[in-house]
């Protein structure tokens, strides 16, 4: 009965602050207000003040957690009803797509050696810009740190939300293909939601990307960590 009790009382604790965030970033729509990040920045300090361990936070986050399958398959029903759409720009999609997680997996690849990271790191930022259950089998699969994998796509997430509209003006990218494009392969599921504000082409089209990314993500990652080692 006591697991119930605070099972029931996390999940409305999540609930209330993302809530309470949203109504925040409806009001002033700052990118860095966004309500994923500053949901997270709450709970973190609710959980440091009361002094609360995470895995008893998890007892009722656990489910929330379980509602992430559903919500990226309900993305599903923008898609399908955009599909005409997506047979007529069907090669831009998918030269777009290509473009974009080689150049995601590249470049993360490229700095991260830079910088004098391990192997296992590396292998655990290159698949960064995929959705998190595909990016963990990824790094797992090429040596990689499936749990750090994680952390490197939230941060991937949360970097293209809070900046993609300045990258969107400074490159002058106004069309829903290429929106849509953008925020389903550098930044998954948050981009997703975050096209979801520009309309429902753009969100459809970052659900296409963020599933194509998946899917070639699996082909040329083993490629590309083969030919950098």
């Amino acid at each position: 009965m006591q697991l119930i009790l605070l099972a029931i009382l996390f999940i409305f604790l999540t609930i209330a602050i993302y809530s309470v965030m949203t109504l925040v970033y409806v009001k002033y729509h700052n990118p860095f207000l966004i309500p994923i990040l500053t949901t997270t920045i709450a709970l973190i300090i609710v959980l440091l003040l009361f002094n609360v361990p995470y895995e008893t936070y998890m007892i009722g986050g656990k489910w929330i957690d379980k509602l992430l399958g559903p919500a990226i398959v309900a993305l599903a029903i923008p898609l399908y009803k955009q599909r005409k759409l997506l047979k007529q720009y069907l090669y831009p999609i998918l030269g777009g797509v290509t473009a974009g997680i080689i150049i995601g997996m590249v470049s993360g690849i490229f700095f991260a050696k830079i910088l004098g990271f391990s192997k296992e790191i590396v292998l655990s930022i290159l698949p960064k810009s995929i959705t998190t259950p595909i990016a963990m089998q990824i790094s797992d699969q090429l040596g990689g740190i499936p749990s750090l994998a994680t952390v490197f796509v939230i941060i991937a997430g949360l970097v293209g939300v809070i900046f993609v509209q300045p990258f969107f003006n400074f490159s002058r990218i106004d069309s829903a293909i290429g929106r849509g494009i953008g925020l389903g392969v550098a930044a998954h599921a948050l981009g997703t939601s975050k096209a979801i504000e520009y309309g429902e082409q753009e969100a459809s089209m970052s659900s296409v990307a963020m599933t194509l990314s998946a899917i070639l993500g699996s082909f040329l990652g083993p490629i590309i960590a083969w030919f950098f080692y």
